[in-house]
């Protein structure tokens, strides 16, 4: 973990960490952002936009083999990938790739801090290393997302979304008024507040 995301005692990530138990202190993915093996084509793999992994339109329903899978999941620039030291192989997303599933709070304010555990148990604390990030979905609502690593994303889940939404506040933003969460000391923008109306 980087030094942003290190638990520490108190706060909202060493929470989480806390509710996994031991194995939340294993060894973190490997590093396969420094591994460039030829590319050997596409494999009949899905990852759903609920977060379900499929595999020839079967899902997969060993969540150790899941987790396994997405330690060796990268983001190229053309398509999200499973990668070894020795191959590359090409797999679908739905949507992002993990979803936010749970979320600790500590403080408010500038020093609010928010942690989120995702599906496969990655834990992140929102900060400089892990943004968080808010799209429009095809109601023009509001869809969040945290970075994880990488540039793999998890879709923070509807009923954690409007938890978020509750938190949020307005400030200027470059003569703008904006409404968005403040974590960590950063204020991560949603929208200009005439585009949501009263929050």
């Amino acid at each position: 973990m980087t030094e942003h995301s290190a638990p520490i005692p108190g706060n909202a990530l060493a929470r989480l960490a806390e509710a996994l138990g031991p194995e939340s202190k294993r060894k973190g993915p490997p590093p396969v952002e420094r591994w460039n093996p030829a590319y050997c084509g596409e494999i009949d793999m899905r990852i759903a936009a609920d977060g379900t992994w499929h595999y020839m339109g079967t899902p997969i329903n060993r969540p150790a083999l899941v987790k396994l899978f997405s330690t060796v999941l990268r983001k190229d620039p053309e398509r999200y990938v499973l990668v070894t030291p020795v191959e590359r192989v090409g797999i679908m997303v739905e949507d992002s790739p993990f979803l936010a599933v749970e979320m600790a709070v500590e403080g408010d304010g500038e020093s609010r801090q928010i942690a989120f555990r995702t599906n496969v148990d990655d834990l992140v604390q929102v900060g400089p290393d892990h943004p968080l990030r808010f799209d429009r979905d095809d109601r023009d609502g509001v869809k969040p997302y945290v970075k994880v690593r990488g540039d793999l994303w998890a879709l923070v889940t509807r009923s954690l979304a409007l938890d978020l939404v509750a938190m949020g506040e307005e400030q200027d933003v470059a003569g703008v008024a904006t409404f968005g969460i403040n974590a960590n000391g950063i204020f991560f923008p949603m929208a200009a507040s005439d585009e949501l109306g009263a929050p």
